[in-house]
């Protein structure tokens, strides 16, 4: 994967092991990075609930790993993205395969970034949405 030329030296390390703990976690792997548009995938195996569906909060998580990276890369280097609201919404499930997550920004400001995550299933079925606000907090 191809980091951004200007992405902060905290992020590549991040992005070095994987996009955190639980990013490995749960198998997410990042295809495209950027504040504008960002892409992942993630395999159901592993991620299910009791009765063999992806769990919903598999893909908040998924959801939230894109939105706050991508905030990230908008805010730049000397703030962090902090994330003040998150709301998803089903609409099909999936027992197998990999699922892909498109975020795409909503609106890019100062202090605040929003941006919509679209999973999808291999066929490019949807399977949620989650919308995700946001705060770029200057650090130091």
């Amino acid at each position: 994967m191809k980091l951004p030329a200007d992405l902060h030296p905290d992020l590549v390390e991040r992005f070095a092991t994987g996009g955190g703990p639980l990013a490995v976690k749960l198998g997410i792997e990042f295809l495209e990075l950027g504040a504008d548009h960002s892409v992942a995938r993630m395999p159901v195996a592993g991620n299910t609930q009791v009765v063999g569906l992806l769990h919903g909060g598999a893909h908040v998580v998924l959801g939230e790993s894109l939105g706050s990276i991508s905030a990230a890369i908008h805010a730049g280097a000397g703030y962090i993205a902090v994330g003040i609201e998150i709301n998803a919404t089903h609409s099909r499930s999936i027992e197998s395969g990999w699922v892909t997550g498109t975020c795409r920004a909503l609106s890019l400001g100062r202090t605040l970034a929003t941006h919509e995550i679209v999973m999808t299933d291999e066929e490019g079925n949807r399977l949620s949405t989650v919308r995700m606000t946001n705060f770029l907090k200057k650090i130091g």
